[in-house]
């Protein structure tokens, strides 16, 4: 209880002394998976839209290649991208490799299924008569895709907060591409994993607040967001 006690204390004085380094911390932190989770939604969303309207061969296959992709490990992201990132790999002529840019790439990886999966469950819910009766009432394909967004958009608040809290949260694969570099690809994750293995656990629990109340912040904001739209 006194290290906790402690670490809160630690967290508390560097926010307030506004510690240049934490700070930058943080301010990656939320870069990378920020960009992460809007462009898995960018993406994820028209994705998991089109596979829970259509029927095609090969569907079903692709369906467990997302599922599967909801519940994969960092790690294996990690590996995954280092590898394309390497310099022998294909895509090593960018020299992405160790840098925000790998670290946003692998998290892409990890909140795309998500995003996917979640838009794919919330569309699938809806009511099939109601895609009958907008078609009936002459609206466009685009048209209909924009109204049963709109009527799956608590699953897709969801499908928002799910993937920002899983990359927010993880430290596999932005150790293997970011390499933890101090002022260029360190995050709260990889330092508080960093601070542990020094012994340093005041400040990696000062670590572990910060990084728990930037994810309530976040995830508080969503929930208002969605519950101020949730229909009556």
């Amino acid at each position: 209880m006194d290290l906790i006690w402690q670490g809160m204390l630690e967290a508390f004085r560097l926010l307030i002394k506004g510690d240049r380094e934490v700070i930058g911390i943080m301010l990656l932190s939320l870069e990378v998976s920020g960009a992460a989770t809007l462009l898995s939604l960018l993406l994820g969303i028209p994705v998991g839209a089109f596979l829970a309207l259509s029927n095609f061969s090969g569907r079903k296959l692709i369906l467990g290649m997302v599922n599967t992709g909801m519940g994969m490990p960092p790690v294996v992201a990690g590996l995954l991208v280092s590898i394309l990132l390497w310099r022998s790999g294909p895509l090593g002529f960018f020299r992405l490799l160790y840098t925000p840019s790998a670290m946003v790439i692998a998290q892409f990886s990890l909140a795309f299924p998500i995003v996917a999966g979640f838009t794919m469950a919330g569309i699938g819910q809806i009511n099939p008569r109601l895609r009958m009766q907008i078609v009936a009432l002459g609206a466009s394909r685009w048209q209909m895709l924009l109204l049963l967004l709109r009527e799956a958009r608590l699953p897709l608040m969801a499908a928002v907060m799910a993937g920002f809290g899983a990359v927010i949260s993880e430290v596999g694969a932005s150790m293997m591409v970011g390499g933890n570099i101090k002022d260029q690809t360190r995050v709260l994750t990889t330092a508080t994993v960093m601070e542990t293995g020094k012994g340093n656990f005041s400040l990696a629990i000062a670590l572990s607040i910060i990084l728990l109340a930037l994810v309530f912040a976040v995830n508080l904001t969503l929930t208002y967001i969605q519950q101020k739209r949730r229909p009556a």
